[in-house]
């Protein structure tokens, strides 16, 4: 017989089916890729080193597809954008979430992006103290967001009367609209806040660093 002209198994075909089986809603292992693979689990084995590697498979295949390489013009468009694209990827797959949240991040595309931005933050002038801090806010923020992006079309429906939010839901704009200003919104005042963070850090430092050419106590 002979050889089949394309290799039954690459990482890329690993990638794309478990990433079609979790976006399906089906349970996702090994046992159940290698069936929707047709081959057997050892064979996958042979390709990558379980499950939790396959779950880097799929994060690396989501963030080359979302999150394309940039140059940002200052740190806070580099947060807007990361934000930007970081919904849309959850979003996208949103079964996929609980699994590569639950698995530390090693994909270099992954890590280059976090990295842009723990590098914008720390030379805008946040503390290194923080920025790992900051960095994990942004990403909770993009993860919540990028879900509430999949939610029903009607939020809330209350059984009975209400004081205010029935007549708020009434005038409001429900799926993804009402989500792209919900978002907007949280965008502008996580940005307001960083910014007013930022601003007060360097108050403090004025405050503590003597002027150029101030003299010196005794």
């Amino acid at each position: 017989m002979s050889r089949p002209k394309v290799a039954l198994l690459s990482t890329d075909r690993i990638a794309d089916a478990a990433l079609a089986l979790v976006d399906s809603g089906a349970p996702f292992g090994v046992n159940a890729l290698a069936r929707k693979l047709g081959v057997t689990p050892s064979s996958l084995y042979n390709h990558v080193d379980g499950k939790d590697a396959i779950i880097e498979l799929m994060r690396a295949r989501v963030v080359a597809d979302h999150m394309p390489t940039h140059v940002y013009k200052s740190w806070d468009h580099a947060v807007v954008e990361i934000m930007r694209q970081q919904r849309a990827m959850y979003a996208a797959h949103p079964a996929l979430v609980p699994l590569i949240v639950g698995k530390t991040i090693t994909d270099a595309h992954a890590i280059e992006h976090y990295d842009q931005l723990a590098t914008a933050l720390v030379e805008a002038g946040f503390s290194n103290d923080e920025v790992l801090s900051l960095v994990a806010v942004l990403d909770a923020f993009a993860i919540g967001f990028g879900l509430d992006l999949t939610s029903p079309e009607a939020i809330w429906q209350p059984s009975g009367s209400t004081h205010t939010l029935g007549k708020l839901i009434e005038n409001s704009a429900g799926g993804a609209a009402r989500s792209d200003a919900a978002f907007e919104l949280g965008l502008e005042l996580l940005l307001g806040a960083l910014h007013a963070r930022l601003n007060g850090a360097a108050s403090r430092t004025a405050q503590v660093t003597p002027a150029a050419g101030a003299d010196s106590p005794d």
